[in-house]
C-alpha cells in the first residue's frame, strides 16, 4: 500500500482525508443522501494531479469517483472509502471566444458560471434548467434544456474534450482526434475518464427572455391539461415549459408552470395566452436576464437536503394520467406524519432539433418522449425515509407506464442523467448492466468495445456501469 504523504509530494492542488478540517465540506454533495465518506479527496490542479491521483488509487484498490457539480442524488460523484477526483475547486472556469463563438469550459464547472460569462457576449449554449448543476455530468449524460429545441441537446454542442483515461494518459478528443472516444462521452458518461476541460459552440442569444413560474390552483386542472393538450403539437421552437405538481410555500396543493420563451414579454404573454386565460393565482414571469432563468427552482431544490430522483418518459401529454398522478401526489403529501415534499415534473420542450441528428451519431440514444420525472425532498434523514420515498417515486411515475403493455424498457427507465442509486453507501461496486443495455440501445456493444480498449478494468463504473467487452 502507497502512503497517501508519497502523493503529496508531487501533487500541485490540494489531498483531503478524514484527518483534515476541511473533510466534511470536501465530501459534502447537493443531496445529503449522497454523501459517502471518502478515504481520498483529491483536488485536482491540472491533467498530471489527475494521473497521479489514479495511480495511488489502483496501487490502492480504491474506486474512483469524479466530481463536478456534486448534483447526483445516486451518488455518482461520491465513494465509500475510496479517492474522489474533484474538479470543482480549480477548474471551474468559462473562457469565451466570441470570434469562434465558442467557450472553453473546465469540469468542475457549473451551468451558472458558463451562462453568465457568455451572455455577455450575446452568446449562449444549450445548458440545464437548475444552474447550480455541474456541467460535466449534465453534458455527458445527454443535456436537455430550455435551449434545447433550438440547438439539440448539449452534448450535441461539445467541439472538443480533454480526457484523462484510466492509465494516466491525457488525450484530446474532438470529430479529427480521437474520434472513437469522442462519440463514446457524448452520452457515456463518466465511464471512460475523467474529463478536465471542454470546448462548447456558442449561438448567438438575446439577452432578455419571458421566463418565469406561474401557479394555478387545483380546481383549474382539467382546463389546464386540456390547454397543455392544444399547445403542446404547435408549440414553436423557441419557446417551452416545465409542469410541475406539488405544494406552494403556503403549504396548498398546486399546478406549476414554468415558462420559457426565447423573446420579449409580450410576445411570450400572447404565445401561452391559453394558459392565462385560465386566470393564475400568481404570476412570476416577466422579462428577465437571460442568464436567470435557469435560476428560477434554485430555491426549491438547494443544496442541504436529502433528495431522490426517479423519472419515466411519456408520448406526449397523457392528462387522465397526469390527472390521476395529481390527485395521488396530493394524497401523499396530506398523509400523517409525512416529512417528505413529492413533485412531479413534466417536461414539455420541443424535440424535433434533437432528432434531427441520427441515433449512432453520439452515443446518447434519443427517445424522442417527453419527460416525466418524480422529485422528493425531505429534510431530516431518518430511518427508512430513502425507502419511503423510494417507494412513492415508483408509484408516481408508475402511473404513467403500468397503463401501456407495449411501454419499452427505455420508458420505464427514463433519462441517464436522473438514475436512481445502485450503489450501496457501504461502497459495494455493482456491475449489473441490464439497465445501460437499456440506456444506450443499439450503441451499446460499440461502448463495450470501446471500454476494452480505453478502460478495461473498469475503473470508471460509479454511473451506468458498461462491461468491457472487445468482441461485443
Amino acid at each position: 500500500m502507497s502512503d497517501i504523504s508519497t502523493l503529496k509530494q508531487s501533487f500541485k492542488g490540494d489531498i483531503v482525508t478524514p484527518d483534515d478540517a476541511d473533510y466534511k465540506a470536501a465530501i459534502a454533495r447537493w443531496a445529503i443522501t449522497a454523501e459517502r465518506r471518502a478515504r481520498v479527496v483529491a483536488f485536482i490542479k491540472d491533467t498530471d494531479d489527475v494521473a497521479l491521483a489514479l495511480k495511488y488509487a489502483r496501487t490502492n484498490n480504491l474506486q474512483v469517483a469524479i466530481r463536478c457539480g456534486g448534483h447526483s442524488p445516486a451518488g455518482s460523484s461520491s465513494v465509500e472509502d475510496g479517492l474522489v477526483v474533484d474538479l470543482s475547486r480549480y477548474f471551474n472556469y468559462a473562457v469565451v471566444d466570441p470570434e469562434k463563438r465558442t467557450v472553453r469550459v473546465g469540469g468542475g464547472s457549473l451551468w451558472e458560471t458558463v451562462e453568465k460569462e457568455t451572455i455577455k457576449h450575446g452568446l449562449a449554449t444549450v445548458a440545464g434548467t437548475v444552474n447550480h448543476t455541474g456541467v460535466s455530468g449534465l453534458l455527458l449524460g445527454g443535456g436537455y434544456g430550455f435551449l434545447t429545441s433550438q440547438h439539440g441537446t448539449a452534448v450535441d454542442n461539445l467541439l472538443q474534450a480533454t480526457i484523462v483515461t484510466a492509465d494516466g494518459t491525457a488525450l484530446t478528443l474532438s470529430d479529427t482526434e480521437n474520434p472513437d472516444l469522442f462519440w463514446a462521452i457524448r452520452g457515456g458518461g463518466s465511464n471512460f475518464g475523467v474529463c478536465t476541460e471542454f470546448v462548447l459552440r456558442l449561438h448567438p442569444q438575446r439577452t432578455t427572455v419571458f421566463a418565469g413560474l406561474v401557479i394555478f390552483p387545483p380546481d383549474v386542472l382539467d382546463a389546464l391539461m386540456a390547454a397543455l393538450y392544444q399547445w403542446w403539437p404547435n408549440a414553436k421552437d423557441n419557446e417551452g415549459l416545465m409542469q410541475i405538481f406539488g405544494r406552494d410555500p403556503a403549504g396548498r396543493d398546486c399546478i406549476i408552470l414554468s415558462l420559457f420563451y426565447n423573446g420579449s414579454e409580450e410576445e411570450g404573454r400572447e404565445s401561452f395566452k391559453r394558459f392565462y386565460d385560465l386566470k393564475p393565482v400568481f404570476d412570476g414571469a416577466r422579462e428577465i436576464p437571460f442568464e436567470a432563468v435557469n435560476s428560477a427552482a434554485n430555491d426549491i431544490f438547494a443544496h442541504g437536503s436529502g433528495y431522490y430522483l426517479k423519472s419515466v418518459y411519456q408520448p406526449g401529454p397523457q392528462v387522465e394520467l397526469a390527472k390521476s398522478a395529481f390527485k395521488r401526489l396530493s394524497e401523499l403529501n396530506a398523509a400523517p406524519g409525512n416529512e417528505i415534499q413529492h413533485f412531479l415534473m413534466f417536461e414539455y420542450i420541443p424535440l424535433r432539433k434533437v432528432l434531427s441528428v441520427p441515433q449512432n451519431a453520439t452515443a446518447h440514444l434519443r427517445t424522442g418522449c417527453n419527460l416525466v420525472a418524480c422529485a422528493l425532498k425531505w429534510t431530516n434523514n431518518t430511518p427508512g425515509i430513502g425507502q419511503a420515498a423510494r417507494l412513492a417515486a415508483h408509484e408516481l411515475t408508475n402511473i404513467f407506464t403500468a397503463a401501456d403493455s407495449q411501454v419499452s424498457d427505455a420508458r420505464k427507465l427514463g433519462y441517464g442523467n436522473l438514475r436512481e442509486s445502485v450503489t450501496a453507501p457501504t461502497g459495494k461496486r455493482v456491475f449489473d448492466d441490464s439497465s445501460s443495455r437499456t440506456l444506450f440501445g443499439p450503441n451499446y456493444p460499440r461502448l463495450q468495445r470501446l471500454k476494452a480498449k480505453y478502460d478495461p478494468e473498469n475503473v470508471f463504473s460509479k454511473w451506468f456501469v458498461i462491461v468491457p467487452n472487445s468482441e461485443a
